[in-house]
């Protein structure tokens, strides 16, 4: 199985009506409990290194652990770049083995997005790396009224237009702890459905509700990414960590296993199908 396509594991999941998680990551530990989990219930997982501030300085010693870490599973793991915020950050992780990209140019006017993913997909393609965009914009938790509900006509338009793999939307999700319950926009998600074919995908998926997860799921989304999640997880683990004064080995482990723990309720929440 090992290192799979964007577009490999999330058509069938559209398709099927399941969801594939996909989980950002800035450690080791963290990575490898993401990978435990789905080792243990024998589905697809997307695995992502977010485009963080310290990112050129990182991504050289990371890509490569990624990489052998997603060579030796045994089930289908893809290697995406969460939020790319350039053509160079998407470039640099194609070149080193990452299996898809996403770039986030969605503050940018409708022209400027399609103009700036045409050149990233250009470039991906013969690599047989996918590309993940965003149309619409999705906001913060801590300010929903930042979020610009995506246009199905536009969101169309921009499929046809990049050749894209898979297209983030937004719909009343945000990124971040929400302050408020967020409340999905299904009218909007709907028109989505109808007009675009490809794969939709879920950011801000840390504080949605599981009866809004399993509705989503059914109206087209495939991917769900989480992260902030995750990371109260490690504070979690840290503060117990503090707590009873564990020495680094037995902390490292504590960490991996909670994170292994979180990502096997989201694959039974998704509903991931097995491999």
């Amino acid at each position: 199985m090992a290192l799979a396509k964007l577009k490999d594991v999330l058509v069938p999941a559209r398709a099927e009506k399941y969801g594939v998680g996909a989980y950002d990551f800035t450690n080791m530990e963290m990575m490898l409990g993401i990978l435990d989990a789905a080792e243990q219930t024998k589905t697809p997982v997307i695995i992502q290194f977010p485009h963080i501030d310290e990112f050129d300085e990182i991504i050289d010693v990371f890509a490569p652990m990624m990489v052998e870490a997603a060579k030796r599973a045994t089930v289908p793991v893809v290697l995406h770049l969460d939020h790319g915020k350039t053509f160079a950050a998407c470039k640099k992780c194609a070149d080193v083995g990452f299996t898809s990209v996403m770039l986030d140019a969605s503050t940018e006017p409708f022209e400027k997005n399609v103009a700036l993913t045409r050149q990233v997909v250009a470039y991906c393609k013969p690599l047989n790396v996918d590309v993940e965009a965003e149309i619409g914009h999705v906001g913060e938790g801590e300010n929903l009224e930042s979020c610009q509900y995506t246009d199905p006509d536009e969101a169309q338009r921009f499929v046809e237009e990049t050749g894209v793999d898979a297209l983030a939307v937004s719909i009343g999700n945000a990124h971040g702890a929400y302050k408020a319950a967020p409340k999905i926009n299904y009218e909007v998600l709907t028109e989505i459905e109808k007009k675009v074919s490809i794969p939709l995908v879920l950011h801000g998926g840390s504080g949605i509700s599981d009866e809004d997860f399993k509705k989503i799921i059914k109206h087209g989304i495939a991917k769900i990414n989480i992260f902030t999640e995750l990371t109260q997880q490690v504070k979690e683990e840290m503060d117990k960590i503090a707590d009873t004064q564990m020495n680094m080995f037995t902390a490292l482990g504590t960490i991996r296993e909670g994170f292994k723990q979180r990502t096997l309720e989201k694959i039974k929440l998704f509903e991931t199908k097995p491999v």
